[in-house]
Parts: C-alpha cells; structure tokens; sequence
C-alpha cells in the first residue's frame, strides 16, 4: 500500500523524454518522495491509469500535460471512483502547451515546484462539472472559440505557445458564422444567436482568454458568458479584443450568469471543447459535483472561494 509522500505521476508520452521533467523526479525522490511514473501511449490510457491509481490507494495522482491530459485524468479518478474508496488527490505537473487551468490556479509551472506542491500536505476539495456523462474540471468553450481550439495546429502551438491561438483567430474571421442556441438555467433564460459560449468552473481557455474572469472552482456554480451574434462592422474589432484580453473587451455585449445546472438546445450539431477535449451534440447538461474532488492547490489559489 503506497504511503502518504507516494504519488502516481501519468505522464503524457509527449513529455516522457523531457530532461526538467526526469530531473524534477529523481529531485523530489532525493528528497524523499516516492513517485511512480506511468506513461500513457493511446488516448485511452490516462483515464485508465488514474482509475487503477485510485485502485491501487495511492493518495495522489499527478496528470503530467496539458489540459486535456488533466481532464482526463478528473475523468478516471470521478467517473471510476469505487463508493468505498477514497478518491485520491489531483495534482497538476503542468506540460501542455497552454496550461490554462494551471496558470488560473498559481500552480507552478517549473516540473519540481510543481510536484512539490503535489506531494504537500494538504488537500482542497473543489468542484467537478458533468457535462452528457463526461467531467469537465476547467473550461467549456463553443462558437467561435471552439472553432480556433480545434483548428490551431499543434506544430504552432509548439512554437508559438498560447499566442498560436490569437494568430489563428485572426485568420479565421472571414469564416465565422453564428451558432443559435437556447440556454435554460435556474433564474436565467436566454435564447438567440450567438459567436462565442464559455461555461466556467475556472476562468481561463484558449491560451489565456480570460472568458470567465469571476469563476471560482469550488462555490458550486458554473459561470456563463454568451457573445451574442454582433453587426458585422463591429465583428473584427469585438473578436479580436477577445483574443487578446478576454471578455473584458466586449464586456459590454456579454450575457452572463451564474447557475448549478444548465441546458442547452441547439437546432444544429454544436461542438464544445471540455478542457480542450472536443464533444459534439444539439443537447448539452451542465451539472456541478459540488467538492467531489481532492486537489493539491496553492493556499493563495485566486479560484477558491
């Protein structure tokens, strides 16, 4: 049975190789801490590591990458969780190439600062969003920002980091076409169409769009944010104010809301981005699991309420 310093780091193969990741290891296994790394292979494999980490009594499982990595690791340890054991705690090696939930919280993003506050003592619990049966810990984004998470190359991404998204937005305004959607939540009821659509249990997506700026993770609501559909005089400048300082720039136009729970109809095929991981629908729930998660957090983390 692992002890209370052990932890099950999953590691995205992506990053296996990287020699500030294996010297932040062999660091925290110098100063004691037992870390098992397992490295994932097909898309399916981080879920089912954290599922048999959580088996195995590990009181901490690590997911090593980007957000989508994150996700799916939430998802093993949430939707895998046996009734009679104790969901160990998440914490974050952040190694994607936006890191957006992991840069809204103040984890570090140097690999030994980072399992340091993995291996801490103490824990957490903040909330969980189910979305159709599957978990989302961060952001949900649809419309025109789904559209520049999907299409921006990975080989940008590499170079560029967060800023490949901007550029790809930029590129993408000739093509945007509004989605029409109705959105029903307790107290809020809205209907229309509409560019953008960020549903927030944290604050930030896309490389560091702030979309939902108010966001905490543990009060046990999500935050919405719709762009409704804009003249198309006012569309380059609105979006491109977007991309670069979040809904901040369009604050103005935004129709927001706070709810626990949240449905949305749409007449076409929508696709949402749940941390990065893309679903598709024209019905979508958004449910909160109200602290139904351990995670290791800085103490002056800005999304805890």
């Amino acid at each position: 049975m692992p002890d209370a310093r052990s932890a099950c780091l999953i590691l995205n193969g992506k990053s296996a190789m990287r020699e500030d990741v294996r010297a932040a290891v062999r660091a925290i296994r110098d100063e004691g801490g037992d870390i098992e790394v397992r490295v994932t292979w097909e898309g399916s494999d981080a879920e089912r590591f954290a599922r048999q980490a959580a088996r195995d009594g590990f009181p901490v499982v690590i997911a090593g990458g980007g957000d989508g990595t994150v996700n799916q690791v939430v998802t093993g340890l949430v939707e895998g969780a046996d009734e009679k054991q104790t969901t160990p705690s998440l914490a974050i090696l952040p190694l994607g190439t936006a890191n957006d939930l992991a840069h809204s919280c103040g984890i570090p993003l140097a690999p030994r600062e980072a399992l340091r506050l993995a291996l801490s003592e103490t824990s957490v619990k903040v909330d969980v969003g189910r979305v159709n049966e599957r978990c989302l810990l961060n952001v949900a984004t649809g419309g025109f920002g789904s559209q520049i998470t999907v299409e921006t190359p990975p080989e940008l991404k590499r170079v560029l980091g967060g800023a490949a998204y901007l550029l790809t937005g930029v590129t993408h305004f000739t093509s945007i076409r509004p989605d029409q959607g109705r959105f029903t939540g307790p107290g809020f009821t809205w209907e229309g169409p509409f560019l953008v659509l960020a549903i927030g249990n944290g604050r930030q997506a896309g490389g560091g769009h702030r979309l939902c700026p108010d966001a905490l993770i543990n009060d046990g609501c999500f935050d919405v944010s719709v762009l409704p559909k804009l003249p198309n005089g006012e569309l380059p400048h609105a979006l491109a104010g977007l991309l670069r300082e979040g809904r901040a720039a369009v604050h103005r136009r935004v129709v927001t809301a706070r709810v626990a729970h949240l449905e949305i109809e749409t007449g076409e095929t929508l696709q949402i981005n749940l941390d990065g991981e893309p679903a598709c629908g024209t019905r979508f729930r958004f449910e909160i699991l109200k602290q139904r998660l351990p995670m290791k957090l800085p103490q002056d983390c800005p999304l805890l309420a």
